[in-house]
C-alpha cells in the first residue's frame, strides 16, 4: 500500500481506502459476512481509510463498520455523512436542518461506538437552509470533541468558502471519474487548499470513444480498465484520495492493485483530452 500525508490533518492515508456504501443495507440486498470479508481483508492489505454515512443502509451501514472495525480504530481514519435522508429505495432527499444534524451526529457516533468522528461529511448542502445554519451544529460538536475533521460532498467552490466560515473544511467529496470531471474546478482549488479531494464514483470510465483509448491503455499495461481509472485520478491530482467500494474479493484485490499502475505522461495526456 502507498500513502499520502494530508496537510490539513496530518493523517498519512492509504491511497485507496474503502468506500462501504455499496455493501447494502436496508433498502437493499444485505450480505453481512461478504461485507465483513471484504471490510477485514481491504485492513489486511493496509487500507487505512473506510467512508461510510448514516444515510447508508440508512443506519445499517455505519454499524456494520463499527463490528467489523472496532478492533482497530486506533490505527484507522473513518469517515461518515450527515444531511441526506432515506424515506425508502433509491430516494436521497437533503436534510440540513440544524436538529437534524445534531441529531445524526449524536446517531453516528452511537452507532460506530465512538467517543469522537475522525471525519465528518456535510453530504448535501441543503438549498432550503442556509450551510451556516447547517453547519452551527457541526462547530459546536468540533468544540465539544465530538468530531475532529468535517468534509462536505458535492460543492462548489463558493459552497466550500460558505462552509469555511463556520467551520474549517480538510476534504470535499465529489462526483469525479475520468467520464465525469464536472468538478474540475473544485479539484484544483482543493489541490491548491491543501484539501483532500475525494472522487466518489471513481471506476466508471466514461462513453464508447473513451472505453476503445481506455481499453488499448489497459492493454499496454497489463492491467483492466478499471485499474486504469483509478490509477488516472492518482496521477491527476496528489491531493486524491480513492474510495473505490465492492465486496468482491476479486474486484477489491484489482483496485488495490492500481496503485502499481504507473500510467506514462502521453497516456495520462492521452486520456486527459
Amino acid at each position: 500500500m502507498q500513502y499520502r500525508e494530508f496537510v490539513k490533518t496530518g493523517d498519512k492515508i492509504s491511497v485507496v481506502g474503502y468506500g462501504a456504501m455499496g455493501l447494502g443495507g436496508a433498502f437493499g440486498s444485505f450480505d453481512k459476512t461478504e461485507a465483513t470479508r471484504s471490510i477485514l481483508f481491504s485492513l489486511e492489505k493496509g487500507v487505512n481509510f473506510f467512508d461510510t454515512a448514516d444515510s447508508y443502509g440508512p443506519h445499517t451501514n455505519e454499524i456494520l463498520v463499527q463490528e467489523a472495525l472496532s478492533d482497530s480504530y486506533r490505527k484507522i481514519v473513518v469517515a461518515t455523512k450527515a444531511g441526506l435522508v432515506r424515506p425508502g429505495p433509491d430516494q436521497w432527499v437533503p436534510n440540513g436542518r440544524p436538529e437534524h444534524i445534531r441529531k445524526e451526529i449524536d446517531g453516528s457516533l452511537q452507532r460506530l461506538k465512538r467517543d469522537q468522528i475522525d471525519l465528518w461529511q456535510l453530504h448535501r448542502i441543503d438549498p432550503r437552509v442556509p450551510v451556516e445554519e447547517t453547519l452551527g451544529p457541526v462547530a459546536d460538536a468540533v468544540k465539544a470533541g465530538k468530531i475532529k475533521h468535517v468534509g462536505l460532498s458535492e460543492v462548489d467552490i463558493k459552497g466550500i468558502e460558505s462552509a469555511e466560515k463556520v467551520v474549517p473544511i480538510v476534504s470535499v467529496q465529489n462526483l469525479y471519474n475520468l467520464g465525469d470531471r464536472q468538478w474540475e474546478e473544485v479539484l484544483d482549488y482543493t489541490a491548491r487548499r491543501n484539501m483532500a479531494f475525494i472522487p466518489w464514483f471513481p471506476l466508471a470510465s466514461g462513453p464508447g470513444k473513451l472505453q476503445e483509448k481506455i481499453g488499448a491503455i489497459a492493454r499496454k499495461n497489463h492491467a483492466t480498465v478499471a485499474q486504469i481509472a483509478l490509477a488516472w485520478l492518482l496521477k491527476r491530482s496528489p491531493n486524491i484520495l480513492l474510495i473505490p467500494g465492492t465486496s468482491s474479493l476479486q474486484h477489491l484485490q484489482e483496485n488495490l492493485e492500481a496503485i502499481q499502475i504507473n500510467l506514462s505522461d502521453e497516456d495520462f495526456d492521452d486520456l486527459s483530452k
